[in-house]
C-alpha cells in the first residue's frame, strides 16, 4: 500500500468517511484535512453544495485513483422542500422567480413522485458545476448569462415521501440515485409537474461509498485521533462487486501486468460486470473487467 505521510511517517491508503457540515464546500474539507492529518494526497467523491451535509468520502493515497469509478448505485439523501415558489438555483438560497398560492394535497404529491422514479432525462440547473463550452455553468449563471443544455439520462431508484404538510407545503423526501443526479433539480421538476413551483430547503447526503450517516467522523473528532485509525480499507466502498483471490503466483503475475485468462481466476470469459481483484494477502489490487472476446482479465484501475 502507499500514499501520503501521515504524523508518523507510515503510509496509508484508504477511505474516511467525514461528516460534511453545512457552509463548507467539499474542497474546504479537503483543505481542511490536509492540515488536521497532515496527508497531502486526499481527494473526494461526489461534490456536495455548500449548503448541504452529510456524507463526504475522503480518499487516502492511491486510494484517490477509486474516486471516479465507485459503484452509483448507493448515494442517498434526505431532502427538505417547500412547494409554491421557484428560484434560479432550485433551492431556497437563490432569487425568486415565481410563486403561487396552489393548494397540493399529499395525494397528488405522491401521484407526481411516481412521474420522477426509474430512468429520466434531467437538465443540468445553471447553478451547477456541469461544463458547456469550456465554462461551469456556474460561471454563466454569475455572469447573468444562460446557456442551451443537453437534458441528461439519471436513475432515480427511489424518491419516497417522508413528511409532508398541506397547510405549509413543506415536507422532507428520501432520495436514492445515480451519480450525476441533482436532487434540487428533482423537487424543481416535481414543482413544475404540480403546476405551483418548488425549491429543494435543505440537503443530507446519508449514504455514499457503502458509508452511512451514523459512521461518519467530524473535523473536529478527525482532529483528535491518529489518522490510521480513521482510515477504512477502500474494499468496503466496492461492497456490491464480486470478488476474485489470486494466490501468491498470480498476484504476482497481475503486479506485473501479465494478463490472466478467465480459467485462472475462476471467471466465466462472458462475466460482463466488474469485479474486485483481491491479492493473495486480501489486499485490493484493483477494478477490473473479462475482456469477453479474449477470455482475458483487463484492469480497470489498479491501487498499487
Amino acid at each position: 500500500m502507499s500514499g501520503g505521510e501521515n504524523r508518523s511517517g507510515s503510509e496509508l491508503c484508504g477511505l474516511i468517511p467525514v461528516y460534511k457540515p453545512q457552509g463548507w464546500t467539499s474542497f474546504d474539507v479537503i483543505a481542511k484535512l490536509r492540515g488536521i492529518l497532515h496527508i497531502r494526497r486526499l481527494g473526494h467523491a461526489g461534490t456536495l453544495d455548500p449548503m448541504a451535509t452529510g456524507v463526504l468520502p475522503v480518499f487516502v493515497g492511491k486510494a484517490t485513483k477509486a474516486c471516479d469509478i465507485l459503484p452509483d448505485s448507493d448515494k442517498a439523501y434526505e431532502a427538505g422542500f417547500r412547494l409554491g415558489i421557484s428560484t434560479d438555483t432550485q433551492d431556497i438560497t437563490g432569487r425568486e422567480l415565481t410563486a403561487s398560492d396552489k393548494r397540493v394535497s399529499r395525494g397528488e404529491l405522491e401521484r407526481a413522485l411516481e412521474g420522477l422514479r426509474g430512468e429520466i432525462m434531467q437538465l443540468p440547473p445553471m447553478y451547477s458545476a456541469v461544463k458547456v463550452g469550456g465554462k461551469r455553468l456556474y460561471e454563466l449563471a454569475r455572469e447573468g448569462r444562460e446557456t442551451e443544455r443537453e437534458p441528461r439520462a439519471v436513475t432515480v431508484y427511489e424518491n419516497l415521501l417522508m413528511s409532508y404538510d398541506e397547510e405549509t407545503r413543506e415536507g422532507r423526501l428520501y432520495v436514492c440515485c445515480s451519480k450525476g443526479t441533482y436532487i434540487r433539480t428533482i423537487i424543481h421538476d416535481l414543482g413544475a409537474a404540480l403546476g405551483c413551483g418548488g425549491v429543494m430547503t435543505e440537503l443530507c447526503r446519508v449514504k455514499a461509498a457503502g458509508f452511512a450517516l451514523g459512521e461518519c467522523y467530524t473535523l473536529e473528532q478527525l482532529g483528535e485521533m491518529p489518522p490510521e485509525e480513521a482510515v477504512v480499507p477502500l474494499i468496503g466502498a466496492f461492497g456490491g462487486m464480486a470478488r476474485i483471490r489470486l494466490d501468491e503466483r498470480l498476484t504476482g503475475l497481475y503486479k506485473n501486468g501479465v494478463k490472466l485468462g478467465a480459467h485462472q481466476v475462476g471467471l466465466g470469459r462472458t462475466y460482463k460486470d466488474s469485479f474486485c481483484v483481491l491479492g493473495a494477502d486480501g489486499e485490493l489490487l484493483g477494478i477490473a473487467r473479462m475482456d469477453t472476446a479474449e477470455g482475458e482479465v483487463r484492469a480497470v484501475r489498479n491501487f498499487y
